[in-house]
């Protein structure tokens, strides 16, 4: 045998052993998929997700949906095999592990999680509040939704809150008694910011009846890659941009859709 050969059989072992250790070995990847959806303006673990004290508050129809995913837990070993499965499904994606977890223990995952919910929902409630022009030293709100964090629930938190306690302002309802869901942050001026995961959120609101799916603009163009049958997704910067496609969805007229 040549020492070429004996050079070349030397490698391709090389090779196949590093490919057996990458197929084995944990990855730094968080693998996400489509989470639970829940409607803002019911309950949720026995509790109503939104409570308003200081101004009457209506009977509606319809539901705000909030979406999530759900995401592999921090300490979960992921490898090359579930990476390369994630790839080929459209209601899994793979993740950087600290792009999602980005604190270092669970514990901490938790408090920034609820810290950024809390946030969520004092910008919610501010917004809401400054369309409508109430006091919020007269108008308290309570915001309750156990076993979710993080900001991206703000948008439909806001609309939650103006359809409990003005509806469409003519006494309708904002959702028109459709099944509407969402994402995005709020801002206290009613400024909608992208949130990520809009491809699986998408596919979450499908699966458990939403016809239409509010999406952050600058999210549109992921929102489109996938979009699952049956559901209109319909960009939007702003609060008013939001409230102005759903009168327009309501009354059959046309809007801008991803």
């Amino acid at each position: 045998m040549s020492s070429r050969t004996v050079a070349i059989a030397a490698c391709s072992a090389l090779v196949v052993a590093l490919l057996a250790v990458a197929g084995f070995a944990p990855l730094p990847v968080t693998i996400a998929e489509p989470g639970l959806t829940a409607n803002v303006l019911g309950s949720r673990s026995g509790a109503k997700v939104i409570t308003v004290t200081g101004a009457p508050v209506r009977r509606t129809a319809g539901q705000l949906r909030m979406v999530t995913i759900s995401a592999t837990e921090p300490w979960a070993a992921i490898h090359l095999s579930d990476v390369v499965g994630a790839w080929f499904r459209t209601d899994e994606t793979a993740l950087p592990h600290d792009a999602v977890y980005p604190a270092t223990s669970v514990k901490q995952v938790e408090a920034q999680n609820n810290a950024e919910m809390r946030q969520s929902q004092d910008a919610a409630t501010a917004a809401a509040l400054r369309h409508l022009k109430l006091s919020p030293s007269k108008v308290k709100i309570g915001l309750r939704l156990s076993g979710v964090g993080g900001p991206s629930a703000g948008l439909m938190f806001t609309l939650g809150i103006i359809d409990l306690i003005d509806g469409d302002g003519h006494g309708g309802d904002l959702t028109g008694g459709r099944d509407i869901a969402g994402t995005g942050t709020i801002t206290t001026a009613g400024a909608v910011g992208a949130v990520g995961g809009v491809q699986l959120k998408e596919q979450a609101a499908r699966r458990d009846g939403a016809t239409v799916f509010l999406v952050p603009r600058a999210e549109c163009t992921d929102a489109k890659a996938v979009t699952p049958a049956g559901l209109r997704v319909v960009p939007v910067d702003t609060l008013d941009q939001a409230l102005s496609a759903l009168a327009a969805i309501d009354a059959g007229g046309r809007t801008a859709t991803c």
